[in-house]
């Protein structure tokens, strides 16, 4: 037998697809969540049998018994949530190896001999590492990779033996992406976020820096390499966002084109491709979940949670709408202590929306010492006050929902949270 790994979380998108790419390369793997999922059912299928919903001591206890843990591998919020968590003290006790994801991620890159792409941003990881996959199979480039979203042309995590590159999502959440020395590194947009990790917005800036000095090489946008006070440097390739061929990008949205132009910018490293080739199928991609996306006809879900991330997400519905037709918002705030510091930001953040519906925030990883700030108070902090109500998710919003929807109009709705957010209610109530 190999290697067995052991995920903690195994129904999350960080580490499900993990487990799928671990399974490819050669590991046994096993793993447990706190609740079942229809990704779970995917992972049996794929031939991931061993998967407990129950995270105890005593389950984790059973199955290493029978199959011996080399091990245990969890996201890091198991530990910011559980700071004793109970498999975590198994693995200890046992003397299993006990990490976060990325030593895993290191250990298979290291194994297989790939060299590390690695996206990292405050906003638009997802949205760029999918559409370098995506150029990667237009092109016939062999590639792995570790997606956090659902597309329509490939799992989210995929081993592929021959391919030379791993392109995955650097998150700076709890200073993960300090743990790696990419190849390539691409900086999408960097602002203040994560407060509890991060407490002073140098504090943030300065962990994206220290991330550049470990790579190789780094692609990122001159706002940004200035925001971050970047000295010139041969390694780091500053990006010009006038650049008149970025304008033959016709994806939707300004930051999906400016996405779209860093995923071709890492392509023209990997692959001899022509650029109008490569521009022609960046203008192919077909987008991936939460992103944007259709639910039914008129009625969209968006991933966005910071300030910058709706004001994205407002840039697209503006040049998706009609003319004639209203866009409205329902909009479900991601953790109440992100608000704590974003008060100040919404400002003008849902500019061409004539009607916002703003739902109590979706709560995970809170300080128990922070008031929950209501959307009544939340609201007030908008330019203008009058374009939001207070709602929540119940009949009488999926009524108000049909109702703008059979006026025409588009309706976006906006949520970061996972199970139990907005987004999984929209798709039990409104999914065909």
């Amino acid at each position: 037998m190999g290697m067995h790994i052991y995920f903690s979380g195994i129904g999350g998108a960080g580490i499900g697809p993990l487990a799928e790419i671990a399974m490819a390369a050669g590991f046994e793997v096993s793993g447990s969540d706190k609740q079942h999922s229809s990704y779970i059912d995917h992972l049996k299928e794929m031939g991931i049998t061993d998967i407990l919903i129950d995270q105890s001591y005593e389950s984790i206890a059973r199955i290493h018994a029978v199959h011996p843990i080399d091990w245990l591998v969890y996201s890091s919020a198991l530990t910011i949530e559980q700071p004793d968590a109970p498999e975590i003290r198994f693995a200890k006790e046992k003397h299993i190896r006990v990490s976060k994801r990325d030593e895993l991620i290191n250990e298979i890159a290291r194994l297989k001999q790939l060299s590390l792409i690695a996206v990292a941003g405050t906003h638009g990881k997802t949205t760029t590492t999918a559409v370098i996959v995506w150029l990667c199979h237009q092109l016939q480039v062999p590639i792995s990779y570790l997606l956090p979203a659902k597309t329509s042309f490939g799992p989210m995590g995929r081993y592929l033996r021959g391919s030379h590159y791993f392109v995955f999502e650097a998150d700076e959440f709890d200073r993960n992406f300090l743990a790696f020395n990419p190849w390539l590194s691409v900086i999408t947009g960097v602002s203040w976020d994560h407060h509890e990790i991060f407490p002073t917005r140098d504090s943030y800036k300065q962990a994206f820096v220290q991330f550049i000095s470990q790579s190789e090489q780094t692609l990122i946008w001159q706002a940004e390499a200035e925001y971050l006070g970047l000295n010139e440097d041969k390694r780091i390739m500053v990006l010009d966002p006038a650049n008149p061929r970025l304008s033959k990008i016709r994806l939707k949205g300004l930051y999906n084109r400016m996405d779209g132009w860093l995923a071709l910018q890492v392509m023209l490293r990997v692959c001899d491709a022509p650029i109008e080739q490569l521009i022609e199928n960046v203008n192919l991609f077909p987008g991936l979940s939460r992103r944007m996306e259709q639910i039914i006809p008129g009625l969209f879900s968006d991933y966005a949670h910071t300030p910058e991330k709706i004001r994205a997400a407002m840039s697209v519905a503006r040049e998706m709408v009609k003319p004639g037709q209203n866009i409205v918002i329902v909009y479900e705030p991601l953790t109440n202590r992100r608000q704590h510091y974003m008060l100040n930001e919404y400002r003008d953040c849902f500019a061409g929306a004539s009607q916002v519906y703003w739902l109590p925030s979706y709560l995970a990883r809170e300080d128990p010492d922070m008031r929950v700030l209501p959307p009544s108070e939340l609201i007030t902090h908008l330019s203008d006050p009058t374009l939001a109500l207070p709602a929540d998710k119940n009949d009488d919003l999926k009524r108000t929902i049909e109702a703008h929807l059979n006026k025409g109009d588009l309706v976006i709705c906006i949520a970061g949270g996972g199970g139990g957010s907005l987004d999984d209610w929209l798709r039990e109530q409104f999914y065909a």
